[in-house]
Formats: structure tokens, C-alpha cells, sequence
């Protein structure tokens, strides 16, 4: 690809975010109701593309078993308050009152409370007696503390999930997670991220992983550009990452590794453009965070708000504009793309006439 001259002493190549492309529709059309949207990971059917993200404000143990239910995957932090505190509703009342000043700091207070293994196994055996597929994530600090009870407990899959996941972590103060070590001794398949370059997720590939996060996360609730100056549009991160399970098929003798959007997936045009850059499934958060049932009340936050040193996200109000159901399913009664998701997906793909979504990712698209 070609690169931009930034100034004499650096160069950049130019990459696309979700708002910079559009999908094209094509010389064939077909009736939305003859679409599927159904995808698999290892074992694990699912009949909608959406993984709930990993978000105090989105996932409850409740509202995990709502997606399932509704055919999605609802994917609990496993460091969140459900797993610090017994009864955590009065702290989310809190959390939507504080004033905007004062909410980052509190929020570093309340997540200061340790960590109970107790709780973990309570909350995924509490999902799993739901009988929908239980899935649990962990950030890279913390999965090797923790991942015997989660894995004791009965989690299906388990998400290991953090601003950006390394195969090859360097440290000069602990021993860092051998990803690839980790995986291979689990029971349980493993999806990790994010990552937002080819090379990053080639490596993820190759420690066995059935399934890649590309992004950062947090999306509306995220800050890491401002405070880090790290980020790479999605667009372009998801098309090189998919080009990596490519790669990667060719090199490991066919073993597909699916591909999963994490961040700038707001609404439901996001959806359908994610997955014709590539992706096989995308991990949404502040568009459930907008249901009257989910935990956060119309807020949302994502684990970078509370962190102790470096806080790299912050509590922003969304609102409230529907159920969950109403928001995965419709109907809609606003034209902003935050309702219906599903509707409009399957909609994207009748009209530029595809019925699977792995053959919606070969949709022409166009920068504009």
C-alpha cells in the first residue's frame, strides 16, 4: 500500500474508518427474510453476529443470558462488579448519579475492591444453569490468577480482552502469560484481542486462539487515542486482520481463526460494514448499553475508566431508547442506525444480494 509522506523524517499509510467506506450494492437483490445470519466457533452455533461486550454498563449476569437467549453471546468481565461485590445494584444506581467531575475518580474507588474467585464461579454457574453458552473474559493481567475458577466453573468460551494483547509480551518485572502455552494446556477455546495490525494478528493466530478481537475496545466510552495516541479506523484494521486468518489458513493447513470487531461498532450500518471488511462477528457495547434493561441505567463505561493509574476511557451517557430485544430486532423509531441491528445486517445483505454472511464478506465497498 502506498504510504504518505507525514513530514521528511516519517511516513504513514493511509487507513479507513467505518465512516469512510460504504458497501455497494450489486446487480442481484433478495428478500431479507432469506437471510441468515447465523455463524460458528468451534463448537458454539449462533444465530446472530453479536458478542455483548465485556461491560459493567451492558453485561449482567441477567442480560448475558438475555442475548443468549435472543441467539447472540453475551460475554461477562469477569473483573466487573458482579464479581467484587455480592449485590452490585445499588453501586450501578450510583454510578449513573455521579456528576461528570467527580464519576472517574469514584469509579477508581469502587473497582479497588478485590476480586472474589467465589463470585466468578457463582456468576458463570448462575449463566450456565440458564443453558446458553457461557462466556467470560479476563484481561492479560489477570487471566493467569483467575482462569482455574472460571474454567472450574464451566465457562464455554473464555475471552481474554485488553486495550492491546501481545503474543509476544516482553517484562523485566514478572513473568509474563505465555499465550500460547495457556491456550494449549485449556479446556476451553479462546478468543483474544484486541490487535489492529496484520503482523499482531498473525501471531495471536498462531498461539492457537479460535477466535481474534480486532480493536481496542471501549469504543464511545474510550479514550486510549487522547491518552495513549494509539488507535489504527477500523476499517482498515479488520480488512489486515482478515487478510492474517487468510494467511494464516494457508500456512496452519486450512485452521480458520474467526475475526471479531471490537470498537467504532456503534450502529447498525457498523455491523454490516465490519463484516464486509472481513469480520466474521462483532463485540458491541454502547448500542446495548442504550436498553432499558441493561445495567448501566443510559451510562456506559468499559474497564480503561477505572483504571488506577491511567484511566483511558470515561463514563458517557448514551441514553435509553429501547429494550435489548427491541434493539437487537426492532422495530425502530429512530433513523439513526441504534435500533433494529439485526433487521438492518440482514436488510445490507439482501440488498446487495447475499445470504450468508461469509459470502457478504467478499461485498465490494468503496472510500468516500
Amino acid at each position: 500500500m502506498t504510504e504518505i509522506e507525514i513530514g521528511r523524517a516519517k511516513r504513514g499509510r493511509q487507513a479507513y474508518a467505518f465512516d469512510d467506506i460504504a458497501i455497494v450494492p450489486s446487480r442481484r437483490t433478495r428478500d431479507p427474510e432469506e437471510v441468515s445470519t447465523a455463524w460458528q466457533i468451534d463448537a458454539y452455533r449462533f444465530e446472530l453476529p453479536i458478542l455483548a461486550a465485556p461491560m459493567d454498563s451492558v453485561m449482567s449476569p441477567a442480560t448475558a443470558i438475555a442475548i443468549g437467549q435472543a441467539g447472540g453471546l453475551g460475554v461477562l468481565n469477569l473483573e466487573g462488579l458482579w464479581t467484587r461485590y455480592e449485590s452490585p445494584e445499588s453501586l450501578l444506581e450510583e454510578i449513573t448519579s455521579l456528576d461528570r467531575e467527580r464519576a472517574t475518580h469514584r469509579l477508581q474507588e469502587i473497582y479497588s475492591a478485590p476480586i472474589k474467585p467465589e463470585l466468578i464461579s457463582q456468576r458463570v454457574q448462575e449463566i450456565r444453569a440458564s443453558g446458553v453458552t457461557v462466556a467470560g473474559a479476563l484481561s492479560p493481567q489477570r487471566t493467569k490468577q483467575f482462569a482455574k475458577h472460571v474454567v472450574d466453573a464451566g465457562v464455554d468460551l473464555f475471552v481474554i480482552r485488553g486495550t492491546t494483547v501481545s503474543a509476544e509480551h516482553v517484562s523485566g518485572q514478572a513473568e509474563p502469560l505465555n499465550l500460547k502455552q495457556f491456550i494449549y494446556d485449556l479446556d476451553v477455546p479462546v478468543i483474544v484481542g484486541g490487535c489492529a495490525t496484520h503482523q499482531a494478528a498473525l501471531h495471536l493466530m498462531r498461539t492457537g486462539a479460535a477466535g481474534v478481537l480486532v480493536g481496542f475496545g471501549g469504543g464511545a466510552a474510550h479514550t486510549t487515542r487522547k491518552v495513549l495516541g494509539v488507535a489504527v479506523p477500523m476499517a482498515s484494521a479488520v480488512a489486515d486482520v482478515a487478510a492474517a486468518r487468510r494467511d494464516y489458513m494457508d500456512e496452519s493447513g486450512g485452521r480458520y481463526v474467526h475475526v471479531i470487531a471490537d470498537g467504532s461498532v456503534g450502529r447498525s450500518g457498523d455491523v454490516a460494514k465490519a463484516i464486509a471488511c472481513g469480520a466474521d462477528a462483532v463485540m458491541v457495547g454502547s448500542p446495548l448499553a442504550r436498553a432499558s434493561d441493561a445495567p448501566g441505567g443510559g451510562y456506559h463505561w468499559g474497564a480503561e475508566a477505572w483504571h488506577a493509574d491511567l484511566p483511558r476511557g470515561e463514563r458517557v451517557e448514551v441514553g435509553v431508547t429501547g429494550t435489548m430485544n427491541q434493539i437487537l430486532f426492532g422495530p425502530s423509531w429512530v433513523p439513526d442506525g441504534t435500533m433494529n441491528l439485526v433487521g438492518a445486517l440482514k436488510r445490507a445483505m439482501a440488498t446487495t444480494g447475499y445470504t450468508e454472511l461469509k459470502e457478504f464478506q467478499r461485498v465490494e465497498v468503496v472510500v468516500g
